[in-house]
């Protein structure tokens, strides 16, 4: 089988062993944010953090849900990282946005964070503090989904069928999730430019 019909195959085979269960929960939380006027923070750090930035779009302007990532603002996440260093750029940062328990965590990762192996600590370390504080946590991550999947309230781990195209699928399905997410009629909040447009 050719590497392409290989990589479709197993697109269709992770969308079959995606639990619709844990995809409601995470809608359900998401609305308790924003029902109680609670923020999004989205972390992600590599493609993770590309996707943080087109989903604080849209669950801004969609969902009408007050939403950031630190990512967005090279300036203080370099001085950050620069003056404090890189595993507590982003704890930091959510400490002085006064992360509270009304908010939500939503993490893009492969991994998820991993303290043992020093992978995405960054990570780990923001969803401790988020712990501490009790906001809640919500994640899209792959592999076994590390740290994120251990706390999350809602976690959708992409299963890794093959080794060879963990990244690739992980972050694939993480835009096919968050979209989902975001225009669910528990969600959506605002009208669409091309579907009110047909």
């Amino acid at each position: 089988m050719s590497y392409i019909a290989e990589y479709f195959s197993d697109a269709k085979a992770i969308i079959d062993a995606l639990d619709p269960e844990i995809v409601e929960k995470m809608i359900e939380g998401i609305a308790d944010v924003r029902a109680n006027q609670g923020r999004l923070f989205f972390i992600g750090v590599g493609g993770g953090a590309g996707h943080a930035s087109h989903a604080v779009n849209d669950f801004r302007k969609i969902a009408g849900i007050e939403s950031y990532t630190p990512t967005d603002n090279v300036s203080e996440l370099t001085a950050r990282i620069n003056d404090d260093g890189w595993e507590s750029a982003f704890v930091n940062w959510l400490r002085g946005s006064y992360l509270s328990s009304k908010d939500g965590i939503f993490v893009f990762s492969v991994g998820g964070g991993n303290l043992e192996k020093n992978i995405s600590t960054n990570i780990v370390s923001s969803l401790k503090y988020a712990k501490e504080v009790g906001a809640k946590i919500f994640g899209v991550v792959g592999r076994d989904g590390g740290y994120t999947a251990q706390v999350a309230d809602a976690c959708v781990v992409i299963p890794p069928l093959r080794k060879e195209t963990v990244t690739p699928q992980t972050e694939a399905f993480q835009a096919v999730i968050w979209h989902l997410v975001v225009s669910h009629p528990k969600l959506q909040k605002f009208e669409m430019k091309w579907e009110s447009a047909i």
